[in-house]
């Protein structure tokens, strides 16, 4: 409808009335109100409608001329001037695209009344129906979300005939709320009855036992580490101390030096022991220095500690590898399956709706630069791309093949002139893949010349869209790895890294695609299916789906697919979350283990072992190795009980030197007897 702006009255119209419920044509027409924001008003059929408004701009009409030459001056002058009117479209309220059995779909308004629906017959038609408060709460959860950023949500219902009815909403707006959608107060709503949801294995007499069994050994480790190790050591510790204080001057400590040390302990607290024995008696003159010898390796205080650490490992590793594993076969519910089916074939119409759009633009461009000068189609050319970021490139072709004019980026590949209009992938090899929309651009009007004009009047422009373009369009939250392949499986675009044209990674993937390929004749159709394999090698479980690009459409005939994989984890299922739970359980008793007894190790037992063998060597003779104590604990208060012993055996070797070079030595007389 053209619109007088400032009657209201309309000057021409097409099709059905359109309704102006509410709508100030005069206050819109004014150009220094910026762009005019659609709006859903309702309409005499009880259906809402959805208004579209432009401004349009026209020649004011020519007024009666007069012959007065004054009267004629200013004619001239009215004949420039234009009139401003109001181009109004009233169009019908689409209804989301739904996918998935038993699903339906909604388009609702800020205060809850459906403006459209899905298709939905029988079952699905009845539990819409029998649900009619959950349009409404999803809405004022819509409402009340969109100030705090969140544009998507869910909703659940109350249970009905076995089953429970879950709504998911996204509110209609952009990213960042500036749109001319994000004033409508729309709300898409998806809705599916659903059973309830089983109730999972208690665990918790398995996190009870786990758990105690873990105080236990834990118990049984320190009591262990006690009795063969720690108190052995102070023992140790104590003994050695009071045999370097009976080496002293005073008379009453000495008479400790004939008390035998005790000889308490596993491994190296025996060894040492045995040694301060050995050297008590060589003070008291009693032996002479052990002669040294290799000790038979046994067991020591290093080998307990092992014994220890394989206990803990004994609980953590069956839950970190083997305990709450999930079957595979009962890992993903058939639900999730589904769901990932038809996120997939929602993203893989996504993907067929812009290309269409590319495509139904750049027709509209060729038909305005039928006949266009240089300067014009350059002009249109660069209008088209400025309002289409997708579009990488944008070129002409003329009817040999060359390249007439372009803007943008040099083109990958050029594509050879086609006929008609559609979408088409210009190479299948390479570092980038090159897609293209392209329109026959019309004839002009056989005109004087036309024929001549025809022959050489550009034939095709063609735009290249970029791969970037297409990464984004196939990245869905939720939906995990996705790519978007050709024919033959390769892959075009992609939510993660790849390279041009290179295969799924997985064969299973691939198998699953070629499950989707048209028979002879048909379009081909969705396939999903749990993959044991994973996507890539290292991966565990993982859900996939794969669906045609479009069943009908300029893209039917490319044969592109949108493949997806979700790792199972990544699901937040109830097993899942138990077998992590149990995963982390476990990993943390090891790391706590681990970390305990390296301690143990560093604190422990290297300085217990250094300090047996320095023990054994001064028992065996050794008086010239100078002990210096590192640590400030047990280990280091016996190698200083063990430097003031070796002190007092120099001391009374010195003392047995000088005796025996006093004695006399004894004379013979040859001949004579002894």
């Amino acid at each position: 409808m053209l619109l007088d702006p400032r009657t209201g009255k309309p000057l021409a119209a097409s099709g059905e009335k359109v309704p102006l419920t509410g709508v100030d044509a005069k206050d819109l027409a004014r150009p220094d109100t910026g762009n005019i924001a659609p709006r859903v008003v309702a309409s005499g059929t009880g259906a809402p409608r959805l208004l579209l408004f432009a401004r349009v701009s026209v020649p004011v009409a020519n007024r009666k001329q007069d012959e007065n030459q004054d009267q004629a001056g200013d004619l001239r002058g009215n004949q420039n001037a234009e009139r401003g009117l109001l181009f109004v479209i009233s169009e019908k309220v689409a209804a989301p695209a739904v996918y998935g059995a038993g699903r339906t779909g909604q388009l609702v308004d800020r205060n809850g009344k459906v403006c459209a629906s899905a298709p939905t017959t029988g079952a699905a038609l009845a539990a819409a129906t029998g649900h009619r408060a959950l349009p409404a709460a999803a809405a004022n959860a819509a409402n009340t979300s969109v100030h705090t950023g969140d544009v998507s949500g869910s909703v659940l219902g109350d249970g009905r005939h076995g089953l429970r009815r879950v709504t998911g909403w996204a509110s209609v707006v952009s990213e960042n709320g500036k749109d001319d959608a994000s004033g409508l107060g729309l709300t898409v709503l998806t809705a599916r009855e659903v059973p309830p949801a089983k109730a999972g294995a208690d665990h918790m007499w398995f996190a009870l036992v786990a758990a105690g069994a873990l105080v236990v050994i834990a118990v049984l480790v320190t009591l262990v580490l006690w009795g063969t190790m720690q108190r052995p050591l102070l023992r140790l510790h104590l003994s050695a101390a009071r045999l370097a204080r009976s080496v002293g001057e005073v008379p009453q400590k000495r008479a400790e030096l004939a008390r035998p040390m005790p000889v308490l302990g596993f491994g190296e607290p025996g060894r040492a022991g045995r040694a301060l024995e050995s050297i008590r008696r060589q003070l008291l003159g009693e032996t002479g220095p052990e002669p040294e010898q290799e000790v038979r390796r046994r067991p020591g205080v290093r080998a307990l500690v092992l014994v220890c650490a394989l206990v803990i490992a004994a609980w953590g590793v069956p839950l970190l590898f083997l305990l709450n594993r999930v079957p595979a076969a009962k890992a993903v519910p058939a639900a999730a399956v589904a769901d990932q089916q038809a996120r997939t074939e929602a993203a893989a119409d996504r993907v067929q709706r812009s290309l269409g759009g590319s495509r139904t633009d750049l027709a509209a461009a060729a038909s305005a630069l039928s006949g266009a000068s240089r300067e014009r189609t350059a002009e249109v050319l660069r209008r088209e791309r400025a309002d289409h970021p997708t579009f990488r490139s944008l070129y002409v072709l003329d009817r040999t093949g060359a390249l007439v004019q372009q803007v943008g980026k040099q083109p990958v590949r050029t594509l050879v002139p086609p006929t008609g209009e559609g979408i088409t992938q210009v190479n299948t090899s390479g570092k980038i893949p090159a897609i293209a929309a392209y329109a026959r651009i019309p004839a002009p009007g056989k005109a004087k010349g036309a024929k001549k004009a025809e022959d050489t009047a550009p034939a095709v422009v063609v735009a290249e869209i970029g791969v970037d373009a297409l990464d984004d369009l196939v990245s869905r939250p939720g939906l995990g790895s996705v790519w978007l392949t050709d024919e033959r499986h390769r892959v075009l675009a992609a939510s993660v890294g790849f390279e041009a044209f290179q295969s799924l990674p997985s064969r299973r993937l691939t198998r699953l695609v070629a499950k989707t390929d048209a028979a002879p004749g048909g379009a081909g159709k969705s396939a999903s299916a749990v993959l044991h394999a994973g996507t890539s090698p290292g991966e565990g479980l993982s859900v996939a789906a794969a669906a045609p690009l479009a069943q009908k459409g300029p893209a039917a005939g490319l044969g592109w697919r949108v493949v997806s994989a979700e790792p199972a984890e990544a699901l937040k299922l109830a097993a899942y979350q138990v077998q992590a739970r149990t995963m982390l359980a476990g990993l943390l008793a090891l790391t706590a283990g681990s970390a305990c007894l390296g301690w143990l190790h560093i604190v422990v037992v290297r300085p217990l072992r250094t300090l047996t063998g320095c023990a054994e060597r001064l028992a065996a003779g050794d008086r010239r190795t100078v002990l210096f104590p590192v640590h400030h604990d047990e280990c280091g208060s016996v190698t200083r009980s063990l430097e003031l012993l070796r002190q007092a055996l120099v001391e009374r070797d010195r003392g047995a030197g000088a005796d025996l070079a006093a004695v006399p030595a004894p004379s013979f007389q040859c001949g004579s007897a002894p």
